[in-house]
């Protein structure tokens, strides 16, 4: 999907999702999973293609130190905009997320939060972003992917199955996989969206 001509014409009903009580339920749920028996702050979490920043700025009012990273420019704006209305920290980075090494977004996150890029990606760009999160994620890291189901659905992303998420993240175990929006719209259902969220951690540490 082409997201620099998406948020050109102003065309991003994701951001939408933020509002939609059985998807956010559903992934706010996860990330107090992350939170159980700590205090805020929470330590550093990366909003990969963080777009407007929706979730970002989420993380950021519970208690995280949140760094979002996207390529388009005019989302980053967007972000920013948001960030600042909601009178939070956050730091942004343009970058490349199978590159994210390379934009210096940093290392040490214990949360890796990706709403809808890796299952857009190409093979080969999947390999490169497992590749990326494995070399900045802490050594206890947790790493949260909603993908759709794999399927054709011309310029929408093409969705990933857990046989694509496990080849890409060589070195994680899915210990999860939870239904993304238990109460799909009636476009989400027409296009089999059919979305799930991957819970992943690093290969011998606890879940």
């Amino acid at each position: 999907m082409n997201y620099r001509l998406a948020y050109a014409i102003g065309f991003h009903p994701w951001e939408d999702l933020a509002e939609h009580p059985p998807f956010a339920g559903k992934l706010l749920e996860l990330v107090a999973r992350e939170e159980a028996g700590c205090e805020p702050p929470y330590g550093p979490a990366l909003d990969v293609g963080t777009g407007s920043a929706v979730w970002g700025v989420r993380l950021a009012m519970r208690g995280w130190r949140v760094t979002g990273v996207d390529i388009v420019e005019r989302a980053l704006r967007r972000a920013r905009e948001r960030i600042d209305e909601a009178g939070v920290e956050m730091r942004l980075v343009r970058g490349d997320v199978a590159a994210l090494r390379q934009a210096d977004v940093g290392s040490g996150f214990r949360l890796v939060l990706d709403t809808g890029t890796f299952h857009g990606l190409s093979d080969a760009g999947r390999e490169a972003m497992g590749r990326e999160v494995s070399a900045i994620a802490a050594p206890d890291a947790t790493v949260l992917l909603d993908c759709f189901a794999p399927l054709r659905r011309g310029p929408l992303p093409r969705g990933a199955g857990r046989a694509a998420v496990e080849a890409a993240f060589s070195g994680w175990t899915v210990t999860d996989i939870e239904v993304a929006d238990p109460e799909p719209d009636a476009l989400a259902r027409l296009l089999k969206f059919d979305e799930r969220f991957y819970r992943l951690r690093r290969n011998g540490t606890t879940a």
